[in-house]
C-alpha cells in the first residue's frame, strides 16, 4: 500500500486537473489586452487555483476523514504485525497531535526486542518513523503538510503541462496556410 496514492489520489489528480485548467486560462494571451493586464490575469488565475488546491487537500484530509482513516488502518495493521511476532503486550499508536506518519511504541520489551520491533515496524506501509514512548522521536512532517506539498507539486505539473500546450498553440498560430 502506497498510502499517499491509495488514500489521496483524488487530491493529486484534482490538483493536476486544476493546474491544467488554470494554466490554460492564465497563459492564454489575448492580442487586445496589454502586457500588464495579461500579467494580472495570469497571477490572479494561478493564485485562485492554488488556494483551491490547498482547500481541497485540507477538506479531503480533515473533514472527509482520510487522515483518521490512515491512522486507524495503520494501527490495525501494526496490531496484526505485533500479534504475529507474539508481542501482544506492546502497544503501537500513530501520533495524532498533529497527525504524522510516526508510530509510538509502549509496553514491556527487552533491549533486543525494542530494537527489532523498531526495525520491523519501520517496514509497515505508510509509516515514516517508529520510536518508543520513553525515547526521543525524530523529525517527521505532519501528514497534512505532506499532502499539501504533494498537491502543490501536482498542481505545478499541471501548470507546466498547460504552459507547454500554450507554447505549442502559439507556435502553430504563426503559420497561416
Amino acid at each position: 500500500m502506497n498510502f499517499l496514492w491509495d488514500l489521496y489520489w483524488p487530491v493529486i489528480t484534482a490538483a493536476v486537473v486544476i493546474g491544467v485548467v488554470a494554466g490554460r486560462i492564465g497563459f492564454r494571451k489575448d492580442k487586445a489586452v496589454g502586457r500588464e493586464a495579461y500579467k494580472r490575469k495570469r497571477s490572479l488565475t494561478v493564485l485562485i487555483a492554488t488556494a483551491a488546491v490547498l482547500i481541497i487537500a485540507w477538506v479531503w484530509h480533515g473533514p472527509v476523514g482520510t487522515g483518521e482513516r490512515f491512522a486507524s488502518s495503520t494501527e490495525q495493521f501494526t496490531r496484526k504485525v505485533l500479534i504475529d511476532w507474539e508481542m501482544a503486550p506492546v502497544q503501537a499508536a500513530v501520533v495524532r497531535s498533529p497527525l504524522k506518519r510516526s508510530l509510538v511504541l509502549s509496553g514491556p520489551a527487552d533491549a533486543f526486542q525494542r530494537s527489532e520491533l523498531v526495525r520491523i515496524l519501520n517496514d509497515v506501509p505508510g509509516v515514516g518513523e517508529v520510536h518508543w514512548a520513553d525515547s526521543g522521536s525524530g523529525f517527521a512532517l505532519p501528514l497534512l503538510l505532506e499532502v499539501e506539498l504533494a498537491a502543490l507539486i501536482s498542481f505545478g505539473l499541471g501548470l507546466l503541462l498547460a504552459y507547454l500546450l500554450e507554447l505549442r498553440r502559439r507556435y502553430n498560430a504563426q503559420w497561416s496556410w
